[in-house]
């Protein structure tokens, strides 16, 4: 896949600023996630094999990892605005190209132009004009948390042992050579299980 595809390294741990008062988004800070194809990498906490295992080249899902899976297959039914043309579900992860389709008519964060700030919400708190303005979260980042929180509340209703690694990894997917080199990592993933940066047969 090459080094612009580097879904193997550790999602950003929390940072906090030199007043100790908030936790810093790992996203990045040249991207507002309103529109755009993005690949996505999800894992479990400590890379444990919630989501099933793989055998003979196939992978058998857990109840948690189908209902992984069919919440990723009918992702646009609650977002409309959310596109998921590919995925896979492995024992440990999750691999997703999420296509945010349409712009929300909502202006970014880290816009501060003239009286802009009014309206928005930092995430430092010590910038904020005052408690009553919105904080703005792009829409790529409120599928991934909805899609989180419902596995997590899948997992409570069964009484099934299951917990996320914080945060998620993404890459924006530039061009079309790019998308299809991710397509074929995608594709690919459950044949190629046993090279995975994400394996772990004890887990």
């Amino acid at each position: 896949m090459g080094n612009r595809i580097n879904d193997c390294r550790d999602v950003p741990s929390a940072r906090i600023n030199e007043n100790g008062q908030y936790r810093k988004t790992p996203r990045a800070p040249f991207l507002n996630y309103e529109e755009g194809s993005y690949f996505i990498t999800i894992c479990t906490k400590d890379k444990k094999h919630y989501f099933g295992h793989i055998t003979y080249g196939t992978m058998q899902l857990s109840s948690i990892g189908e209902y992984c899976s069919e919440q990723l297959s009918n992702a646009s039914a609650l977002f409309p605005e959310i596109e998921i043309p590919l995925f896979v579900v492995m024992p440990n992860h999750i691999h997703a190209i999420v296509c945010v389709n349409k712009r929300r008519n909502v202006p970014s964060a880290r816009m501060v132009e003239n009286d802009d700030l009014r309206n928005l919400r930092s995430p430092n708190f010590c910038f904020r004009p005052d408690d009553t303005c919105q904080r703005h979260v792009p829409t790529l980042s409120r599928y991934i948390n909805s899609f989180k929180g419902s596995v997590t509340k899948f997992a409570r209703r069964h009484n099934v042992d299951f917990a996320w690694q914080n945060r998620y990894h993404d890459h924006l997917i530039h061009n079309t050579h790019d998308s299809n080199n991710i397509a074929e990592y995608i594709e690919n993933n459950v044949a190629r299980w046993g090279h995975d940066c994400f394996y772990n047969e004890n887990a």
